[in-house]
């Protein structure tokens, strides 16, 4: 069943658009990208439901956000059915972030670790999606942001299931921004360039014990391409969720919208 906390906090539908503070849905909100993107929707007044699939690790990561934040964060463990799916069709925002699938290249991959990617970056949201959709084009107000990746336009080679399957999620966000545009819905991408965090560090580790290269210097190498210099901020992703998730927004959908230093070359 859904926590009373999270029933409570959802429950909004009796109450008048104009004077409700919008509830965002953050998926893999305990770390990283999702949980900068929490902790600045939670800064600015949204109502926050972060989402993963390890209940422990969700109620940590909310015990820090109120720290920081003073909000009240509430969690829902990843495995949506049942009242857990009513609960998600009450939400205004949805921002379908996962955490990356293991680094490989495309004929290194086996069929399990795709099943895997698949089910955790493309069934997943779009499961997601299928729920809430529907109710925010009702109630006239709805904002989706799937989290990808700037390899879907410069692709990376060894990092091959998250560059074909995120290339399918961008593809089924254009196609989902055609349906509800004209209810107030509009869905859109974030496409992340090198961003500082656990999942980065672990993609290079593993580059260095593939190449006999140590992890630094593989680090100042990757740096090299990005024009900033530097790798991203997470908070810096979380910017532009923000903007891409407020009323300003509105009139932009079905785009992707890059965060990635000026790394990527084409136009």
């Amino acid at each position: 069943m859904v926590p009373e906390c999270i029933r409570v906090r959802l429950n909004l539908v009796s109450i008048p658009w104009e004077a409700v503070i919008r509830t965002a849905l953050v998926g893999g909100g305990a770390t990283g990208i999702g949980y900068a993107i929490a902790e600045r929707l939670a800064r600015s007044g949204h109502r926050v439901v972060i989402t993963g699939r390890t209940g422990d690790t969700l109620d940590a990561a909310a015990r820090r956000l109120k720290e920081n934040t003073g909000a009240a964060v509430a969690t829902l463990v990843n495995d949506i059915s049942g009242e857990d799916a009513a609960a998600v069709d009450t939400v205004d925002i949805l921002v379908l972030n996962a955490g990356g699938p293991p680094p490989g290249r495309i004929l290194d991959v086996g069929d399990e670790v795709w099943r895997a990617g698949t089910e955790l970056l493309l069934l997943g949201p779009l499961r997601l999606a299928r729920l809430a959709l529907p109710a925010m084009a009702g109630r006239g107000f709805g904002r989706v942001v799937f989290v990808t990746t700037g390899a879907v336009r410069q692709p990376q080679p060894d990092l091959a299931v998250s560059v074909v399957l995120r290339s399918a999620v961008t593809a089924a966000a254009k196609l989902l921004s055609r349906e509800y545009a004209a209810d107030g819905v509009t869905v859109n991408c974030v496409a992340p360039g090198a961003t500082d965090t656990e999942r980065r560090r672990s993609i290079l580790a593993a580059r260095a014990g593939r190449t006999g290269r140590s992890a630094a210097e593989l680090d100042a190498e990757d740096v090299s391409g990005i024009p900033a210099g530097r790798p991203g901020r997470p908070d810096e992703i979380a910017a532009a969720v923000e903007f891409l998730v407020s009323a300003d927004a509105g009139y932009i959908n079905g785009t992707v919208l890059t965060v990635d230093g000026g790394r990527t070359e084409t136009i």
